[in-house]
């Protein structure tokens, strides 16, 4: 089978209308990784064990389970217990509550580097403990670690595709309805390789540079 650009024309409407819906997902889900992931960093250093056990144990089952597997439970068994969702909130929710448990890792990492005497300071100037998170620690740990959180939204888009398996019409879908239809793969499953190359490398040139402007390179 020939290269048809023609047909790489005619197809691209298509492949870019999944290109945006695959950014809009990946950049919703970060931002919900991002906020889920600091509110779970903070409840696992509570010293209520009651509050930081299981929130370490659910963690830990996020992390040992494939993505794809918990992208079918959202999408396909919650309807049996009443709770129907869109394909599009439940990639959203799939992806943002899978990554959140590796950005909370992250974030747990920053708290540990902020120096103990910031807290003992923050105490010695009677500050409450919201006071102390919001105005102290949070300030000085998220800079460091913002190129680690940038490599996991990366990571996040270039598994975008496993939303095809719950209906998202995100960019793989699209390139496998066009080829189911058209019967011809070559096109438009080397534009979606293409695609997500040019997207990727688009990132690890911001990623470089969110490295270099906070001084800690992530490997």
């Amino acid at each position: 089978m020939e290269w048809d650009w023609d047909f790489v024309y005619q197809i691209m409407p298509t492949l870019l209308a999944g290109l945006k819906l695959t950014l809009i997902i990946t950049l919703v889900a970060a931002i919900l990784a991002a906020l889920l992931g600091l509110v779970f960093a903070i409840l696992r250093r509570s010293s209520n064990p009651l509050i930081a056990q299981p929130i370490g144990f659910f963690l830990e089952f996020i992390r040992g389970t494939p993505l794809l597997v918990q992208l079918y439970f959202i999408f396909y068994v919650l309807p049996d217990l009443g709770i129907v969702l869109s394909p599009f909130v439940a990639g959203v929710i799939g992806m943002g509550l899978h990554y959140a448990t590796y950005t909370a890792e992250v974030y747990r990492g920053g708290i540990e580097n902020v120096a103990r005497g910031q807290w003992e300071a923050a105490r010695a100037t009677n500050l409450t403990m919201r006071q102390t998170w919001v105005h102290v620690i949070i300030p000085q740990a998220i800079p460091p670690m913002i190129p680690a959180l940038a490599n996991y939204l990366i990571a996040m888009f270039k598994e975008t595709p496993l939303l095809s398996a719950i209906t998202v019409l995100e960019l793989m879908n699209q390139a496998k309805s066009v080829a189911n239809s058209s019967y011809r793969y070559i096109e438009p499953m080397t534009m979606v390789g293409a695609l997500f190359l040019a997207i990727s490398l688009i990132s690890v040139v911001v990623l470089r540079f969110l490295e270099h402007r906070f001084g800690r390179p992530v490997r």
